[in-house]
């Protein structure tokens, strides 16, 4: 009959398993620390001569370009000299004969041409009707040359005859006196002759060549379709990001198929390219992975072969062991009471008497346990306070009746999404964050927040939560909860008249220099504009004079509607007293602020009230000024309103003044 795997894990994990485990371990262990060595060893002698073979091909491949492009240079300088001798004496409509002269550079380059010091080509062999009389001032290649005088080798482009890669190889043509009298270029196109070595190089199975400019992009790749694609940068391989500042050395990156491999970087100074030569380190590692493979499945079976041996000989040893650990079992399993061990060995007797002692300590301790938690439940069960019990994942444990009253909610545990999703959408991230720290830091735990109640009443409640630690950690939270719905509403109401006018519904004093405080510190802080509008009403007094103070509050009150309905909702509207208004705008530019106060004074010209059959009309001086980033104090932004709407009155009333325009 099989063996159930779990029957496995229980020997395994028995003493005489451990032991075996430990020596087997510890024979594997010998024999990995030699592999490891071998291998180490193997790796680092296989390394440095990589190194040095990478190195030596890189050196190679780099000087063998570098002469190319030289020698091509030099053929070009030659070019332009015999050209210049043959324009003195001919004339420039030779030129093309000319290069039809020097057809054997055509072994070296796809093409020649030649410009003048404005950069329209003159002449052009073989693709003469192609290319010449196009105009090359607006490429690089051909402001470098004309700037330094210098041989060049452009970047990579596409030819705009052949639309194939390629690059140029440019030299000045000067005059006697050293002035710039255009160029002489020859076309390599990057599919040609030039890095033919590099298609025959082989470097193992999957080594390679590759060739970029200092500007990151590929000139020669064994993968065609990399050529004239860009070079990854300094994040993928920062070997070749330093290749392409100028270093030259040696290097393990990775490759653009993700493999890592041994890198050698050399530059091609006259062209300023770099010559890259890369080798796989699988491919490097690959003799060494084929030995140890080897050698390791011999050790396997050595280890196996030893397997039979070491068990035998632990029996041996552990035998005695066997009974003590049964009878621990069968205790364990409440078969049986206490452990009864007949042996001579004084070491196992003292190991039984000591267990029999701890299990008779464990019966009291588990009998006192369920005592004090019979006691537990009966306190927490008439507390008429709501109460609970959190684990260290916020997961509540236990809630008592009174809490269960309060929120509704008779589920007794509840996971910590659950509870979070009863919070109210605006004080949940507060009240988790909180929660998040106390469990981390120790503290208590203390928030008010809003929570839907079962049948979505919203309450407000206070939640106090204290850490329950023992020597040996944290092991949960316990709390309480307060219904504070009552209190929450009256401390909103209090404030509300604290900073509302009575009448009007309007902010008072008070609360407009609370909202102009904030609107002050946000301009200074992050410039955004804003702006006060100050008015107060013209010929008031009369309505309060002939129809009394209940026609003026009536006004007021009118007035008020009017200029909440005018002004938009972020707007805030005060009145300061008396006839007197503010509105603050903010977010508002000086000039939308204007157009807002016409807007007020044109909608309050309709207001009316009757007493007596008689229509009591006001008409408003209304003072703009912005809020600026110098502004101190709130004082400074009212004087420059108070200062226009007094300008208001002066020119004539029934006008808006924008501060500083006060004439």
């Amino acid at each position: 009959m099989p063996l159930h795997p779990a029957t496995y894990l229980n020997r395994l994990l028995s003493l005489k398993g451990r032991l075996l485990s430990g020596l087997v371990m510890t024979w594997l262990v010998v024999l990995a620390l030699l592999l490891g060595f071998g291998w180490r060893s193997g790796e680092s002698l296989l390394e440095a001569s990589n190194r040095a073979h990478l190195r030596y091909e890189a050196r190679l491949i780099a000087d063998e370009l570098t002469d190319q492009v030289e020698t091509r240079l030099q053929a070009l300088q030659r070019l332009a000299g015999s050209l210049q001798t043959q324009q003195r004496g001919q004339g420039a409509s030779r030129l093309g004969d000319a290069l039809r002269g020097n057809e054997a550079l055509l072994e070296w380059f796809d093409g020649l041409l030649v410009a003048d010091a404005e950069g329209h080509i003159q002449a052009a062999w073989p693709d003469r009707r192609r290319l010449q009389g196009g105009k090359i001032a607006d490429r690089d290649y051909f402001r470098s040359v004309r700037a330094f005088k210098r041989p060049h080798v452009s970047e990579p482009i596409i030819g705009r005859a052949s639309g194939t890669p390629l690059v140029l190889f440019a030299v000045p043509r000067l005059d006697r006196a050293g002035r710039f009298q255009g160029l002489v270029g020859g076309i390599v196109r990057l599919d040609s002759g030039l890095f033919g070595r590099l298609d025959r190089l082989r470097l193992g199975q999957e080594g390679f060549a590759a060739v970029m400019s200092a500007s990151g992009t590929f000139l020669f790749h064994p993968d065609r379709d990399r050529i004239f694609e860009a070079v990854p940068d300094a994040a993928f391989n920062p070997w070749l990001d330093l290749a392409l500042d100028g270093w030259e050395g040696e290097g393990e990156g990775p490759l653009l198929s993700g493999d890592v491999a041994y890198q050698a970087f050399r530059q091609i100074w006259p062209a300023d390219w770099i010559v890259g030569v890369a080798l796989p380190r699988d491919q490097v590692m690959a003799p060494i992975q084929r030995w140890l493979e080897r050698l390791g499945g011999k050790v396997l079976l050595v280890a196996v072969l030893m397997l039979p041996l070491m068990s035998w000989l632990l029996w041996l040893v552990l035998r005695p062991l066997f009974q003590l650990e049964r009878q621990i079992e069968a205790v364990g399993e409440g078969r049986r009471n206490r452990v009864a061990l007949t042996t001579r060995m004084q070491e196992l007797r003292q190991v039984a008497d000591t267990f029999n002692r701890v299990e008779v300590e464990r019966g009291k301790a588990l009998a006192q346990l369920r005592d004090r938690q019979a006691f537990l439940d009966a306190i927490l069960a008439s507390s008429p306070v709501g109460m609970f019990v959190t684990d260290t994942a916020g997961n509540i444990a236990y809630q008592n009746p009174a809490l269960v009253e309060l929120t509704g909610h008779a589920r007794a545990q509840q996971r910590q999404r659950e509870w979070l999703g009863h919070i109210h959408p605006d004080d949940r991230q507060s009240a988790l964050d909180l929660w998040h720290y106390s469990m981390v830091s120790g503290e208590d735990f203390l928030q008010q927040f809003r929570y839907y109640r079962q049948g979505g009443d919203l309450l407000w409640l206070e939640v106090h939560a204290s850490r329950v630690a023992t020597e040996g950690g944290t092991l949960g939270f316990v709390g309480t909860v307060k219904d504070i719905t009552e209190r929450r509403e009256e401390e909103a109401l209090r404030q509300w008249e604290a900073e509302h006018d009575p009448l009007t519904g309007l902010l008072n004093r008070r609360g407009f220099e609370r909202r102009l405080d904030e609107a002050l510190a946000d301009c200074r802080k992050t410039g955004a504009p804003s702006a006060l509008i100050l008015f107060d009403l013209d010929h008031f007094k009369p309505i309060n004079d002939q129809g009394g103070h209940a026609l003026g509050d009536e006004m007021l009150c009118r007035i008020a509607q009017v200029v909440v309905r005018e002004v938009r909702r972020s707007d805030h509207v005060a009145r300061q007293g008396g006839d007197e208004f503010a509105v603050l705008l903010p977010s508002c530019t000086q000039s939308q602020a204007s157009r807002i106060a016409e807007s007020l004074r044109d909608a309050v010209r309709d207001v009316a009230v009757s007493h007596q059959e008689k229509d009591y009309r006001v008409t408003l001086s209304l003072g703009v000024a912005s809020l600026r980033e110098t502004d101190q104090r709130i004082a400074e932004v009212i004087g420059r309103a108070d200062a226009a709407s007094y300008a208001a009155k002066r020119q004539g009333r029934d006008r808006v003044v924008v501060h500083p325009a006060l004439a």
